[in-house]
């Protein structure tokens, strides 16, 4: 078991069998080397939800990103996760860089920020503008410029319309919403990012005999209805606000019970 570090680490994979170095000083992968593809989950006490979805998303984007072998990203992960501690709250985050001699990987082990129970939404003036929304990474810096603007305007969350102003996602989360008790999400689709927490999510519906529905609403279709913003991080949050849409929050009747059977299904990070 890897001891418990006091604070982040930021490492780059030097190959398989070659083990991992710190990115700060590194001049080809180092710091300011933009991030092509990220995966990143919660693990509390050595246990994860859905990990296996996690690298199979990270595994496909590079594929799809630099065509990177799947087997070569097996071998990083497989000794990424070791690195990982086993005690504590974390949010590691694979990612792949342009290095001097082509793709690499970098490890950043994180402590995971304090999970947040509800969630404010925001409506940026302007449509989604990711270049690959499919694909977490390579629009980063412009999440987190959203995310600044929602906290200014005094939310957590913003959330992305197409340009037809249709609900696809919150940028770092899933929406989910309730209506006459049938679980709906915007469809799959270039458009969205296959998350694993509201893939999780949408099985245990199905499994529990739960509707399912895909529809594309504008905010002001969601007026009045549970509103789930979901992630790996924390999870299910509740809706309470749509900061100046004039859209009213619906009452959270099932997100806490939602969320529990939600946590009962990690895992050990390694088995």
């Amino acid at each position: 078991m890897p001891a418990a570090p006091s604070a982040a680490r930021h490492l780059r994979w030097a190959g398989p069998g070659r083990g991992f170095g710190p990115v700060a000083g590194d001049s080809a992968a180092g710091e300011r080397a933009p991030v092509l593809v990220a995966d990143s989950w919660l693990v509390e006490d050595g246990r994860t939800r859905a990990l296996g979805a996690h690298i199979e998303r990270f595994r496909a984007a590079c594929a799809s990103v630099r065509s990177v072998p799947g087997s070569h990203t097996t071998a990083f992960v497989g000794q990424a996760l070791p690195q990982l501690p086993l005690t504590g709250r974390w949010f590691p985050r694979l990612e792949l860089v342009d290095g001097k001699s082509g793709p690499c990987f970098r490890l950043w082990v994180r402590p995971a920020p304090s999970r947040g129970e509800t969630v404010r939404l925001w409506v940026p003036p302007e449509p989604d503008r990711r270049t690959r929304p499919a694909v977490k990474g390579p629009d980063l810096a412009y999440l987190a410029r959203l995310r600044q603007a929602a906290a200014d305007a005094g939310a957590d969350e913003a959330v992305l319309l197409s340009a037809d102003g249709r609900v696809r996602e919150g940028g770092t989360t899933s929406i989910l919403w309730w209506r006459d008790g049938t679980l709906h999400a915007p469809p799959d689709g270039p458009d969205v990012l296959p998350g694993v927490t509201r893939g999780q999510l949408l099985c245990m519906a199905e499994e529990s005999g739960v509707q399912v529905a895909f529809e594309s609403p504008t905010p002001h279709d969601l007026d009045g209805l549970e509103v789930w913003a979901v992630n790996a991080l924390h999870g299910i949050r509740p809706v309470t606000a749509w900061t100046g849409t004039g859209v009213t929050a619906g009452p959270a009747a099932r997100a806490a019970r939602w969320h529990a059977r939600l946590q009962r299904l990690a895992g050990p990070l390694i088995s």
